[in-house]
């Protein structure tokens, strides 16, 4: 059973949503960020920056930051920059970029069946991290961005959705990186129809999203440790759920700015005990699983896995980011913590194998290896038997607008 919360979202104005709704302020550069703060007063950057053009500064990640932003969001919400829906609905949000189609349902997504594995994962969450969200969130009292859950597709959902899609959309509007996007809220009697609907569901996915899921269940914890007043919206967190043949996953790259003291010889000479290794005249991607391509001093190489190095029978050992980690990155590179070693950097599948190269022959990083990248039977896999991926194992597209539908979690 999957059970779904509506909402009264706090969202913008029809005419303004376009300027306000945005990408996650770290995937801009320093210089776009500043010109968008800049030439923009109505970007919901301006509520996660809130010290931009003020005298005020202070510490990152800390109480008093926190509460400049919910001071930022207020701001917004009594200048009628941001409103908030009258009655607690549910939302469908679609987005197109080039040839792939999102579209799915926004609602609240319950911390109970989190709790209970009812909401599978399969990644392990930093802690330090888990607990900044965590303590963002009792002081801001929002989610702006929404976990991207999958499940398996239902024919009475999807036919909702395309029916419900036919509509004129509360938002239309395109943004510069080339996406459409497009919002249509449902009445209280279609959101009654589409609750019942998820309720068949036995599991949901975390795609994308672990550690803000995490983070509203620590809320709830922290705020029942502490005696604190309870409010409903509490128990569940912002969601987009999406039929997981909508969703599009890319693989995640991994360059290192180490050989551990090897030449390129040596490197290929080692590797020809794990893989069979055959030169490459110029950059490709891998073309199936247990295939991968590696670049070395701006030469290519094909790495096909050996038999005896995939063990399919296990759901994570068998994963080509685990191949990569246990016989490669480890014991020959000498780069054991994916998650704090300095010397290793990812990047997902979007990344032109153009600029690639090029940070390894400017000399950025010694070596790189591209991955083939993993279907959603995989993460599945992975997320029923209760384990964990290697870090950095997917890049999952959709990626959603902050600032699009708020979740009030005070209200």
């Amino acid at each position: 059973m999957a059970k779904i919360h509506p909402f009264k979202a706090i969202r913008p104005t029809r005419d303004k949503v376009h300027l306000v709704a945005t990408r996650p302020y770290y995937t801009y550069k320093k210089k776009v960020l500043h010109a968008k703060l800049q030439d923009n007063p109505f970007t919901f950057l301006h509520i996660i920056n809130p010290e931009f053009g003020s005298l005020i500064t202070t510490e990152p990640n800390s109480v008093e930051r926190f509460a400049l932003v919910e001071e930022s969001y207020n701001f917004f919400r009594d200048k009628g920059v941001l409103i908030q829906e009258k009655h607690p609905s549910i939302y469908i949000y679609r987005q197109t970029a080039g040839v792939h189609e999102y579209i799915g349902i926004i609602a609240g997504a319950s911390i109970a069946e989190y709790e209970n594995d009812s909401i599978k994962k399969h990644e392990a969450t930093i802690t330090s991290r888990e607990k900044m969200f965590t303590d963002y969130l009792n002081v801001v009292g929002f989610n702006a961005e929404p976990v991207l859950l999958s499940y398996a597709g239902q024919k009475n959902i999807d036919d909702f959705i395309e029916q419900k899609s036919k509509e004129r959309a509360e938002y239309e509007f395109t943004t510069t990186d080339l996406k459409k996007h497009e919002l249509w809220v449902l009445t209280p009697e279609e959101t009654s129809t589409i609750q019942k609907a998820f309720e068949a569901l036995p599991a949901l996915y975390i795609a994308d999203g672990h550690h803000r899921s995490a983070s509203s269940a620590g809320l709830k914890k922290l705020r029942k440790e502490n005696n604190s007043p309870s409010f409903p919206n509490e128990d569940f967190f912002l969601a987009f759920f999406v039929n997981e043949e909508k969703v599009n996953i890319l693989e995640f790259n991994r360059l290192a700015k180490t050989l551990n003291n090897h030449s390129e010889k040596e490197i290929i000479k080692q590797l020809t005990s794990i893989f069979e290794v055959s030169a490459l005249s110029e950059a490709k991607k891998p073309s199936r699983p247990h295939e991968m391509t590696m670049c070395i001093e701006g030469n290519w190489y094909l790495l096909n896995c050996k038999p005896e190095i995939i063990d399919e029978n296990h759901p994570v050992k068998c994963l080509d980011a685990e191949i990569l980690t246990q016989f490669v990155l480890d014991p020959i590179l000498g780069i054991c913590d994916l998650k704090t070693d300095d010397r290793i950097e990812f990047v997902s599948g979007e990344y032109p194998l153009i600029k690639f190269e090029k940070k390894i022959t400017q000399g950025d990083f010694k070596i790189g290896f591209v991955l083939y990248p993993l279907s959603i039977e995989e993460v599945k896999r992975v997320a029923d038997n209760q384990l964990i991926m290697p870090p950095k194992s997917t890049w999952v597209e959709p990626k959603l607008r902050s600032g699009l539908t708020i979740y009030p979690i005070n209200e």
